[in-house]
């Protein structure tokens, strides 16, 4: 264990290896413990020279500004302090603009793509795997991004021209004459949630009501 300021990073030992694990250093910032000291694992097992820990972004940030600027800094999207993806650009900064990359077990891929957009080196879902997640951070120090192709597919929203799968499905069933309980039933949900899906519908379809939603989308071919 080492003492930085108020708080205490795990650092891994630095075990002999390539010469760019020799020189490597990587941050890892999750809640969880045991997630943190998985993934050292994995990358102390490929000869990553040093691997630090913490858990909170403030500890993340800490870590940059007293020991210096890390290769690769991984930041769990829902720890404490990250707020969303508020914290990126002040971990980004805190790193002298060197990569910093998100990973998380429950975000998204539109959540991905923001973070990409404001800075990210990448996104790493906690499901991949030992060796895509290695592979994953080495790219990422590299100075490439990297976004998993597999997860961007599988959570990516399916849409019908510029409507969304699940308006898509509201539409469905105004065509078919159903009020908005009936589709919120068949849906499993909220009827008010329904109210605001066709609402949603008439704006984008530029319609006055319902029953000329459905008929815009019958003339477009949109079902």
């Amino acid at each position: 264990m080492q003492n930085v300021l108020d708080f205490k990073p795990t650092v891994w030992p630095k075990p002999s290896g390539d010469v760019i694990g020799e020189t490597m250093r990587i941050l890892i910032a999750d809640d969880h413990e045991l997630v943190r000291d998985t993934i050292a694992m994995f990358l102390e097992s490929e000869g990553i020279a040093e691997i630090v820990s913490v858990a909170t972004h403030k500890e993340a940030v800490q870590a940059a500004d007293t020991t210096g600027s890390f290769d690769l800094v991984l930041l769990d999207y829902s720890m404490p302090g990250m707020n969303g993806l508020a914290g990126l650009a002040q971990m980004i900064e805190a790193n002298d603009g060197r990569p910093v990359a998100v990973f998380s077990g429950t975000a998204n891929s539109a959540i991905a793509k923001e973070a990409i957009v404001k800075g990210a080196a990448g996104f790493l879902p906690k499901t991949l795997g030992a060796r895509s997640m290695v592979s994953a951070i080495r790219f990422m120090a590299a100075g490439e991004t990297f976004v998993p192709y597999d997860f961007m597919q599988q959570n990516e929203e399916k849409t019908v021209g510029n409507l969304t799968e699940r308006e898509t499905d509201v539409l469905k069933g105004l065509s078919q004459g159903k009020s908005n309980k009936e589709i919120a039933r068949d849906l499993d949900l909220q009827e008010v949630t329904i109210k605001l899906h066709v609402k949603t519908l008439c704006r984008k379809l530029d319609a006055k009501n319902r029953t000329q939603a459905a008929m815009i989308a019958r003339d477009r071919d949109l079902l």
